[in-house]
């Protein structure tokens, strides 16, 4: 608890004592406040027990927050304290936090209300990147940030309702995702044959797995555990190009680790990979590394760089423009919800936090479901 002591009718001293030092002496923290002329005398007490609380929250926390902080300052805080998210997904909030300062930044976080991020969403729409306009989605997902620094808000009760929540939108249009027929798959797989080691196996874990591209970067050989002739893997970590930082290592795109079974046939590639990793190193003279992928010297391999080649062995086999890495990922989801593995599992293997994101981006299983039973019934009537 912060002490108070009156030094006149309005000037108080405040001290705030946090803990002990090694030697016994407290922790203290103390200064002086003047209420202003502009508070009533009735109102003096209140002020300096607001000012106490304030200064109580700095001193333990290392900051202080309320309703009187800017959007700007608390969402700045907020991003700071997502340590659990990876690299890139941080820079990525912050690059959409940066487009709505300019509307919201300065208002604080008790004062916005609905109509305010109504009219910023309206000034978003009006922008163009590459002479276009941007995507309703686009607009939508800076929405989405600003919903979460204000649901962080709520949370600290710091405000009561979050007016992120209360906007109508509208529908968006739904992107469409191309995903390789059974046939395609296929004859991907036979493309790879003759790849070099390092991307014979990234590629078919990447459709096998259904990872994306920095965590199949980030797998260390530690990351496998043998079980018979199968393996386990577990996926904790992202190798991720930030804007001006290069490549960093980090949590995945969740935060969260999850674990898959190796069937026998890939973890039996695995093992031929791990071999000639091995006898490469040996033979050019120095230490495998713990990294799954890495150049011929044991230098991993940039990200950028599994992008670029996969789009060469597309090429080589006429497959549609659209295609690119995530497209693998793409072809694992689907493959197994149209195979009947439950939506919960699927977005577990995936690494989505729940089943939303799957409902609302593949929608393919669901549609031949209905076109089946749209086949049921036309069946059932002409027999009838």
């Amino acid at each position: 608890m912060a002490s108070i002591m009156k030094k006149s009718e309005r000037k108080y001293k405040i001290t705030v004592s946090n803990g002990y030092r090694a030697d016994g002496r407290k922790i203290s923290k103390a200064k002086t406040i003047t209420v202003p002329d502009s508070v009533s005398r009735r109102g003096i007490e209140q002020y300096v027990i607001h000012a106490a609380e304030e200064m109580e929250r700095e001193v333990k926390n290392g900051y202080s927050e309320d309703g009187e902080t800017t959007f700007q300052e608390y969402a700045a805080r907020w991003l700071s304290r997502q340590v659990k998210y990876a690299p890139s997904t941080r820079a990525s909030y912050e690059r959409m936090l940066q487009r709505v300062y300019p509307y919201i930044g300065a208002v604080k976080i008790k004062d916005i209300r609905p109509i305010a991020l109504e009219n910023m969403l309206t000034e978003l729409r009006k922008q163009t990147r590459r002479g276009k306009p941007i995507q309703e989605a686009t607009v939508q997902k800076y929405l989405t940030v600003v919903s979460a620094v204000l649901s962080d808000a709520k949370r600290n009760e710091i405000i009561q309702k979050n007016p992120a929540r209360m906007i109508d939108l509208p529908d968006t249009e739904r992107r469409e995702q191309f995903i390789p027929t059974p046939e395609q798959a296929k004859e991907f797989l036979d493309g790879l044959v003759d790849e070099p080691w390092q991307y014979k196996a990234y590629y078919l874990l990447a459709i096998y797995t259904g990872c994306r591209r920095g965590e199949l970067c980030a797998l260390k050989w530690s990351d496998f555990i043998m079980d018979g002739d199968r393996c386990i893997l577990t996926v904790s970590r992202s190798r991720s190009v930030v804007a001006g930082e290069g490549v960093r290592e980090g949590p995945t795109k969740n935060g969260k680790s999850r674990i898959m079974v190796i069937d026998s046939d890939v973890t039996s590639l695995l093992k031929g990979y791990c071999y000639y990793q091995i006898q490469t190193a040996q033979e050019l003279g120095y230490e495998s590394g713990e990294y799954l992928f890495t150049d011929d010297f044991g230098n991993l391999i940039h990200p950028d760089t599994f992008t670029k080649h996969l789009r060469k062995i597309y090429e080589e086999l006429g497959f549609p423009s659209e295609f690119h890495l995530h497209t693998l990922r793409h072809y694992f989801v689907t493959t197994l919800l149209h195979s009947g593995v439950d939506k919960q599992t699927v977005a577990e293997l995936a690494g989505h936090g729940d089943t939303s994101f799957l409902e609302r981006t593949y929608c393919h299983p669901q549609m031949e479901l209905k076109r089946h039973a749209a086949e049921v019934m036309t069946q059932s009537l002409l027999a009838s």
